[in-house]
């Protein structure tokens, strides 16, 4: 696989080059450890995430680079890979219609459900939650929906990513004014304080009711004990080629509640024939009974 792996020496202050094997090597790596996949339209930007990195640690070339993976064992090197490469656009209120809907519609469908087995536990999954504003914009409309009935639910919410960097942006909570201001002004009255710096954090209450994991959604059996009501999944898997996302879209059926709800990105889409879950409403779907 890396046979005759050549690249460029680092020349200070130009874009470094990645010779055809050095690419293949790493994007093969990238595939098999992430779901990636970096197509050859991706080249330039792999090399321009990767090089300052690279010329931080006195790496000569994209060889030593993929040998430095390959001998890691405490697990940083692939760490500080996945958060150099991976695409974490997000914000609030992103796919509105998809919020309107959980709260209006499958938030009180799935705890109808629940209460007609006794129980209060609601599970709901963000996978792939970046710096956690949707995260945060599903817990807080849980508090809306359940209103006074919230404290005798078990109502927290899992939100995993496999970027820690941008974990560690989601665990405190502070946001830009201007990027909050797309949530409704309810939400923001209740929900956020605003820092001394003019930044918006969310409460404390809030926070600690959202449970922030480094999870890598190409894990082929998920740790979880019990299935999920609700899971979102959004945007994450146009970056996975198609065998790659039926496989996980596998996964995520097989750890939903019948009934459950499975929320992905507008510009993704399980084909309305799909016979793993109904089709309810663009990137809206649901497990059969």
């Amino acid at each position: 696989m890396k046979a005759d792996l050549r690249g460029s020496a680092i020349a200070s202050g130009s874009m470094m080059s990645i010779s055809d094997s050095e690419f293949d090597s790493l994007r093969e790596m990238i595939y098999t450890r992430f779901g990636i996949n970096l197509t050859e339209q991706k080249r330039s930007l792999l090399v321009g995430r990767l090089q300052k990195m690279l010329r931080t640690h006195k790496i000569e070339t994209f060889e030593d680079y993929y040998r430095y993976l390959e001998k890691d064992t405490s697990g940083k090197a692939v760490s500080d890979l996945i958060n150099l490469i991976s695409t974490n656009y997000t914000y609030f209120n992103r796919e509105k219609d998809h919020f309107d809907y959980f709260l209006n519609t499958a938030l009180p469908h799935v705890c109808e459900e629940i209460k007609k087995r006794g129980e209060k536990n609601l599970r709901v999954w963000c996978a792939g939650c970046s710096s956690g504003e949707e995260a945060y914009t599903l817990q807080m409309l849980m508090h809306e929906y359940l209103g006074p009935e919230y404290s005798r639910w078990d109502a927290g919410l899992l939100a995993t990513d496999i970027s820690q960097r941008v974990l560690d942006t989601a665990l405190e909570g502070i946001y830009p004014a201007d990027k909050v201001a797309s949530l409704p002004e309810n939400l923001q009255r209740k929900y956020f304080t605003r820092l001394p710096s003019g930044q918006m954090q969310v409460n404390s209450k809030i926070r600690s009711q959202v449970t922030f994991r480094r999870f890598n959604l190409m894990n082929t059996k998920f740790p979880f004990k019990r299935p999920f009501h609700i899971i979102f999944c959004r945007n994450v898997m146009i970056y996975f080629d198609l065998a790659t996302r039926n496989a996980l879209v596998q996964r995520f059926h097989q750890f939903l509640e019948p009934k459950g709800y499975f929320f992905i990105g507008h510009s993704e889409t399980l084909g309305r024939d799909s016979k793993l879950y109904n089709y309810i409403l663009p990137a809206v779907y649901q497990k059969g009974s």
